[in-house]
């Protein structure tokens, strides 16, 4: 006699949610190398990062290049790179209509 489809979708959700669950606890164990920069990349860095970011890529694909400063110096690293990318990528509003 064939399984009832009910448990069959049950035994595939479960599965699902011990493998989601496996990768978050494994992803959690996951740590980066302390800062050894004496003055590590601001706003502005982050800003000419973020503006140059498809150049950046084309060169990390054949050398041994980053395309994000590591270390930095947090929120305003981010926050410059985040509006460099979105000058450069043509931001948000680039599709929006009048």
């Amino acid at each position: 006699m064939a399984k009832p489809i009910r448990s069959t979708r049950r035994h595939r959700r479960l599965l699902a949610f011990t493998a989601l669950g496996a990768a978050l606890l494994l992803a959690a164990c996951a740590t980066q190398p302390p800062p050894q920069a004496a003055s590590p990349p601001g706003f502005l860095s982050g800003l000419l990062h973020g503006f140059l970011i498809l150049f950046s890529f084309i060169a990390s694909l054949f050398t041994d290049y980053r395309i994000y400063a590591f270390p930095n110096s947090g929120g305003w690293y981010d926050f410059g790179y985040l509006l460099g990318a979105m000058a450069f990528l043509g931001g948000g509003g680039a599709g929006a209509k009048r």
